[in-house]
């Protein structure tokens, strides 16, 4: 490959948004998610949500796939009744995300979630989610930091070798773990922080939201395996 990377980010799609005097249907992804993937040598490309069947056909176009935060996943993705504090399901993005997982982990294109992307990636592959936790979320849309250790040996580990603080806003987490995923870090209070698929392929997915801070060694990551896939 020459030149950079091409990355596709998974982006909201909301009813009714409002800028300046418009107030219209939008494809939204907040800016912190293509200016990490520029500092970090990509380029961004938004992937609204879209029918699954075109997904293979989307990530055949790029080097690089992450799968953005966002709303909680709709628990019927993994089998289980919904919480009362699960929260309002978006289904046009769960089927197409889904989709992407998958076909990024068919044809072998790198991929990182962040945030529900982790969580879609474990439930992509056959996981299940706990549907609340205290503690990783502040409320009121302000980001809370707390330190995740990386597991040795892992892939993650040897990205980010040391304790680390991150940002973070989640209530929810990993519960069973997926097929051929394993726990690449942890939260101080045990809770899965990343996960990945050991092998060839690149496949990472953080619990936390590095498009909220200043280390760029994720997605560095991420874009250096995308310029060799």
């Amino acid at each position: 490959m020459t030149g950079r990377p091409l990355i596709g980010v998974s982006t909201y799609l909301e009813a009714r948004t409002r800028w300046g005097r418009w107030e219209l249907d939008a494809a939204l992804l907040p800016a912190g998610y293509p200016l990490l993937v520029q500092r970090a040598g990509g380029l961004a490309a938004m992937l609204p949500p879209d029918d699954p069947a075109h997904a293979a056909a989307t990530v055949a176009r790029l080097d690089g796939v992450v799968i953005a935060g966002g709303p909680d996943v709709d628990p019927s993705c993994y089998g289980a009744e919904r919480s009362p504090r699960t929260g309002t399901p978006a289904p046009e993005r769960d089927s197409w995300e889904l989709a992407l997982i998958e076909a990024a982990l068919t044809s072998g294109t790198p991929l990182l979630g962040i945030c529900r992307g982790m969580q879609l990636l474990n439930v992509a592959l056959g996981g299940t989610l706990v549907q609340h936790i205290d503690g990783h979320a502040q409320g009121g849309g302000v980001f809370g930091r707390h330190t995740v250790e990386p597991v040795p040996g892992t892939r993650y580990a040897q990205v980010v070798p040391e304790p680390a603080s991150v940002p973070t806003h989640h209530h929810q987490a990993v519960g069973r773990l997926g097929d051929g995923l394993v726990v690449s870090a942890y939260a101080e209070d045990g809770t899965v922080e990343a996960v990945e698929r050991p092998g060839g392929d690149w496949v990472l997915g953080v619990q936390w939201h590095p498009e909220m801070g200043e280390d760029l060694r994720v997605m560095t990551a991420l874009v250096r395996a995308a310029s060799t896939a």
